[in-house]
């Protein structure tokens, strides 16, 4: 997940959290642009690419296409849960310990469930 300018305030995580969705959903957007189109050149009578030495097969590029959408996915839904987590009142505290999550992490990894501890413990 690649952040945006960072706010002038570091623990001005909405706008950091606004900023990081509003780049998700455009990345999303574009993607299932590109797969639609994608869908359109499957359709065509002339798309049999699988014999074609000098380029991508339509086929692979699907593949790539569909992998890119479902890790743009998994961004949003990280980014929603961590804006519900800040409406709610439950942001920055461990899921696993309950302590709280120094801001430096929160602002380095906005959707940061886990402390540092937690976090390298369980590997992520």
């Amino acid at each position: 997940m690649s952040l945006p300018q960072t706010p002038a305030a570091p623990d001005d995580r909405d706008a950091l959290l606004a900023a990081l969705r509003t780049a998700s959903q455009g990345r999303a957007e574009g993607l299932e642009r590109a797969i639609a189109q994608l869908r359109a050149d499957r359709g065509a009578d002339n798309a049999d690419d699988e014999h074609d030495p000098e380029g991508v097969t339509l086929s692979s590029e699907w593949a790539r296409l569909e992998g890119l959408r479902e890790d743009a996915a998994r961004e949003l839904a990280e980014i929603d849960a961590a804006i519900a987590r800040r409406e709610a009142g439950d942001d920055g505290l461990c899921a696993d310990c309950g302590r709280s999550i120094p801001i430096a992490r929160l602002v380095a990894r906005p959707t940061a469930t886990r402390c540092v501890h937690c976090a390298a413990r369980a590997g992520a």
